[in-house]
């Protein structure tokens, strides 16, 4: 929805897809982007990817951190990089990426309402001594997020 109402005031837009059949069905919805760019933002390699691809686009006016994983899973899920595949796509690649696409006019971080439950546990944010509570370890990525977007305004 956002890319249609950038689109519909007359801006450029490129979209993100975690597959090549993800970004062409962003694509579809958001007719007039200009490109999509494409990585599964739960692994480091194509956080580096997605970046690479972002700047080889050139420069963005905005750069909006919507990318995210729910917290259906009853157990804790890793990725390649021995991570929970929630806090890699959650707050990990807004980071990465933050750090690695040329550095934007704005940068938008979306989070929900669910940060304000959190309880940020600074001794295990990759949930590896917990007990896998999947809406809490969610919130907790929500918090992450919203300490990110604080952090870069500084």
């Amino acid at each position: 929805m956002a890319a249609r109402l950038l689109l519909e005031t007359g801006h450029r837009v490129v979209v993100h897809g975690r597959t090549q059949a993800r970004a062409d069905a962003a694509l579809a919805a958001a007719a007039g982007a200009d490109a999509a760019v494409i990585g599964d933002l739960s692994t480091l390699r194509e956080m580096r990817a997605v970046a690479e691809q972002a700047n080889r686009l050139g420069g963005f006016d905005a750069v909006i951190h919507n990318a995210a994983t729910g917290y259906r899973e009853s157990h804790r899920v890793e990725t390649e990089d021995r991570l929970p595949a929630l806090f890699a796509t959650n707050t990990l690649a807004p980071y990465v990426l933050t750090a690695l696409i040329g550095r934007p006019k704005r940068l938008v971080y979306l989070s929900s309402g669910m940060h304000r439950s959190a309880r940020l546990d600074l001794h295990d944010l990759i949930w590896t001594r917990r007990s896998w509570r999947g809406a809490e370890a969610y919130a907790e990525t929500k918090l992450h997020d919203v300490l990110i977007a604080f952090a870069v305004a500084r």
